[in-house]
């Protein structure tokens, strides 16, 4: 098994309410949508999706890295040491599967 997953995603920041899920077809490929409440100002809606994704995967926010896209809506974050499974619930939550 890999020791990092990479996930792809599409940042709505400035949202009226934080949500995991959705998909958008993005430079990446299909990524999950997050939208956050953080404006796009000094990467605070890049810190606040990397929380977000950290909280709907269950891990801790330190298993999440940024690769990718820091200035971007569109981004590519790593997951440290994916549990098995993490890969399905991930494709659930971006293609609205449930969870």
């Amino acid at each position: 098994m890999d020791d990092t997953l990479t996930v792809a995603v599409r940042v709505k920041p400035g949202a009226a309410r934080a949500r995991v899920g959705g998909r958008h077809d993005g430079p990446h490929g299909p990524a999950l949508v997050i939208a956050v409440n953080a404006p796009p100002v000094d990467g605070r809606a890049t810190e606040a999706a990397r929380r977000a994704l950290a909280d709907a995967l269950g891990i801790r926010p330190a298993a999440v890295a940024l690769r990718a896209g820091a200035a971007s809506r569109d981004k590519l974050f790593l997951v440290e040491r994916p549990t098995p499974g993490l890969a399905e619930a991930l494709r659930r939550m971006r293609d609205g599967t449930g969870r």
